[in-house]
């Protein structure tokens, strides 16, 4: 096998696990950024929560 062949296929090689390397942190970015909104969702309904539980208590 010619060098050039060898310097092609380690490029080819590269470029392949490049765009997998890439897909997986686009994944993960986007794993990320749904958890992240979970965690927000969430904070939101128990300060809500906790906001009702205090209006209740101060009205009795």
């Amino acid at each position: 096998m010619g060098n050039k062949k060898k310097n092609q296929t380690a490029e080819n090689i590269k470029e392949t696990a490049g765009a997998a390397f890439h897909n997986v942190h686009s994944a993960l970015e986007t794993t990320e950024n749904a958890a992240m909104e979970a965690v927000d969702v969430t904070a939101e309904a128990v300060e809500e929560i906790t906001n009702d539980s205090k209006k209740n208590r101060n009205n009795k």
